[in-house]
């Protein structure tokens, strides 16, 4: 798959779902982010009378991180904040983290500096540590 961009980094994890999701949130805290939101999916989902599996969205942010991509093009503000799946499919679970580096990508005519490739070591670390 030739010029296809890598936008995730995604692990599987033996641990419980929950467990996970706790984990995620405690982890993004020690490495100097805020969790801003968390977005139960399968409860949206069955709210509308629809089936889903667990899926959770944790939304993370770090100002000063935010505030050096926003000064660069205010327009990246479409792709944050950042965001880490915690989801099972077919009865396994996975952890799941946008590469912030896929952003240079969707902007490749602005000057982010090392930014996305210093969020994006947290980010897998981050993930790696709870796997």
């Amino acid at each position: 798959m030739t010029g296809v961009m890598k936008i995730d980094y995604t692990v599987e994890s033996k641990k419980n779902f929950d467990q996970l999701v706790e984990e995620i949130q405690a982890k993004i805290s020690e490495n100097g982010f805020k969790v801003l939101y968390v977005h139960d999916v399968q409860a949206t989902m069955k709210g509308k009378g629809i089936e889903f599996p667990p899926f959770k969205i944790v939304e993370l942010c770090n100002a000063k991180y935010a505030h050096a991509v926003l000064q660069a093009d205010m327009t990246i503000g479409l792709m944050l904040p950042c965001k880490i799946n915690v989801y099972e499919k077919d009865g396994r679970r996975y952890i799941a983290g946008m590469l912030p580096t896929a952003i240079s990508g969707v902007f490749p005519d602005v000057s982010l500096g090392t930014v996305p490739q210093e969020v994006e070591k947290i980010v897998k670390k981050i993930i790696d540590e709870v796997k």
